[in-house]
């Protein structure tokens, strides 16, 4: 009986492929990121970056989705932790904020917002994703509006989904303000001031 030849065993972290990867959308997009930046940042060579996760359009988007996973995850959290609803709001867009702010050498706003704008008006499969994304983000938001409304703490005549839509699109200005380093843009005066007006 001939044994089977095992394969040679993975040397690579798929969670930490997709991260660096990431890193190199964020900083320069799609279009202007190299297959060979990924590679070098992802530490993998070119036909095991091919092997692991497909071309360069499925590295974008499976970065992507790790990425809104865990960032509305962290969202969320602190969104449903409780507190008092201007609280949660106001500390869900400091987590926000906190993630947006977090390129070494520049704030780079959300890579969602700020990259797959662009190609989402040429490409079907990333405007979906995109999309989908936001979907979920108003998603949490109305939970949380509903919730409060429920529970006495939002008056009974507030409308939840557009109270969601309303906050997560102060979500993605933020985004955008950060990561064009506006001039005279104070982001936590921004917010309290924006979670102020919703309530």
């Amino acid at each position: 009986m001939i044994k089977k030849r095992r394969g040679r065993p993975r040397t690579y972290n798929p969670d930490d492929a997709l991260s660096a990867a990431l890193n190199v959308f964020w900083s320069h997009g799609f279009s202007g990121s190299s297959l060979d930046d990924i590679s070098a940042a992802a530490g993998m060579n070119r036909p095991s970056l091919y092997a692991a996760f497909g071309d360069k359009k499925s590295i974008y988007r499976k970065s992507l989705d790790k990425f809104s996973r865990e960032f509305l995850s962290g969202l969320e959290a602190a969104l449903f932790a409780g507190v008092s609803l201007e609280d949660d709001l106001v500390n869900f867009y400091l987590a926000a904020l906190s993630v947006y702010q977090s390129g070494k050498h520049a704030a780079r706003g959300c890579p969602m917002i700020c990259t797959a704008i662009t190609e989402a008006a040429l490409d079907d499969d990333i405007q979906s994703d995109l999309a989908s994304s936001l979907d979920r983000i108003d998603w949490v938001l109305v939970t949380r509006f509903e919730r409060a409304r429920e529970q006495g703490r939002l008056r009974q005549s507030a409308e939840p989904k557009e109270l969601g839509q309303l906050a997560a699109a102060i979500l993605h200005s933020l985004a955008v303000r950060v990561r064009a380093k506006q001039t005279g843009f104070d982001p936590e005066a921004f917010i309290r001031a924006s979670v102020a007006a919703i309530l």
